[in-house]
C-alpha cells in the first residue's frame, strides 16, 4: 500500500476532509490531495504530524516498505507451539502446565490479538516457549505464563483455575483490578508493588511486556506506543532487579533485560 492510500484511508476513517487535515497541518488541501494521489510525499516533519493526527505509528503510515520487505506479525504457529509446550510438559511430568494449556486455548478461544488475525492464543503460548527456552522449567512459572491473562480478559474467576496456589498467586498478581475508583498513577504504582512481592511473577511479567513490545508497531496506535514506552521505562527496572537477585534466574534476568531494552530503543528512535 502507498503512502498516499494510506494517507486517504486513515483520514476517512478519521472523518476528516482533506481542508481539515491541511488546517492542522499548517498546510495547503492541495497538498494533501497530492500526496493522496502520490504525486508527492510529505516531508518527515509532516509525515510525524500526520501520524499524530490519525493516532498512528509513522510505520502505519509508511506502507511503502511493505513492497520492499515481507513482514510478519506471527513467527510460530500456535498449534506447534502448544504441542511443544505440552511435550515438554509430559517429559518433566509439569502437572500445572498440562492443565494449564488446554484451559488457556478454550478461555481464549475466538480472541484475536489487537488488530490482525491472529489467534490470541499465540500470546499465551509464546511467553511459554520463551520462558522454556531460557532453560526454565519451573511447573509454576509455565503454567502462569498461559494462564496470565484467563482472569483479565475471559471472565475466568481466579479459583476455577486447574491449578495449584502458588500458580493462582502468580496469576493473581498480573490481572488488574480495573473496578477500583481511585486515582491511575496509584493503581498502577500498587500493581506493580503487588508484582515485585514475588519474583515468579516479576519473571513472568517481563515476559509478557517482552512479547507485546514486539507486537506494538502494528497492534498499537502512536499515543499508546507512547504510554507504553514511558510505562516500561519507569516500572520495568524494578522488575529486573527483582529477577536477578534470584540467583536460578539470572541468566533470565540478563536476556530480558537486553531483549526489553533493545525493544524501547528500537521504538524511540522510531519515534
Amino acid at each position: 500500500m502507498s503512502i498516499g492510500r494510506s494517507i486517504r484511508l486513515l483520514r476517512s476513517e478519521k472523518r476528516m476532509t482533506q481542508e481539515q487535515v491541511a488546517e492542522a497541518l499548517g498546510v495547503t488541501f492541495q497538498a494533501v490531495s497530492s500526496w493522496e494521489r502520490d504525486e508527492y510525499r510529505p516531508d518527515t516533519d509532516n509525515l510525524i504530524k500526520l501520524a499524530e493526527i490519525f493516532d498512528v505509528s509513522v510505520s502505519v503510515l509508511v506502507e511503502e516498505k511493505h513492497q520492499l520487505f515481507k513482514t510478519k506479525e506471527a513467527i510460530y504457529n500456535w498449534e506447534h507451539m502448544k504441542t511443544y509446550v505440552k511435550t515438554t510438559a509430559k517429559n518433566f511430568k509439569m502437572i500445572n502446565t498440562l492443565k494449564a494449556v488446554d484451559f488457556a486455548v478454550k478461555a481464549h478461544e475466538g480472541q484475536l490479538r489487537k488488530r490482525s488475525d491472529i489467534p490470541y492464543i499465540y500470546h499465551p503460548l509464546n511467553l511459554a516457549c520463551h520462558a522454556l527456552s531460557m532453560g526454565i522449567k519451573e511447573d509454576e512459572i509455565i503454567a502462569a505464563c498461559l494462564l496470565h491473562d484467563v482472569v483479565e480478559d475471559c471472565g475466568v474467576r481466579l479459583e476455577d483455575l486447574p491449578v495449584n496456589e502458588e500458580t493462582r498467586e502468580i496469576v493473581g498478581l498480573m490481572t488488574r483490578d480495573y473496578s477500583q475508583d481511585c486515582d491511575k498513577e496509584e493503581q498502577m504504582e500498587a500493581y506493580y508493588q503487588g508484582i515485585l512481592s514475588n519474583p515468579k511473577a516479576a519473571l513472568v511479567k517481563c515476559l509478557d511486556r517482552c512479547n507485546n513490545l514486539t507486537t506494538m508497531s502494528w497492534g498499537l496506535s502512536r499515543a499508546r506506543i507512547y504510554h507504553k514506552i514511558l510505562e516500561t521505562d519507569k516500572y520495568y527496572p524494578r522488575l529486573l532487579k527483582a529477577i536477578k537477585l534470584t540467583p536460578e534466574y539470572n541468566d533470565a534476568a540478563w536476556l530480558l533485560r537486553y531483549q526489553i531494552d533493545s525493544m524501547l530503543d528500537i521504538y524511540k528512535r522510531l519515534m
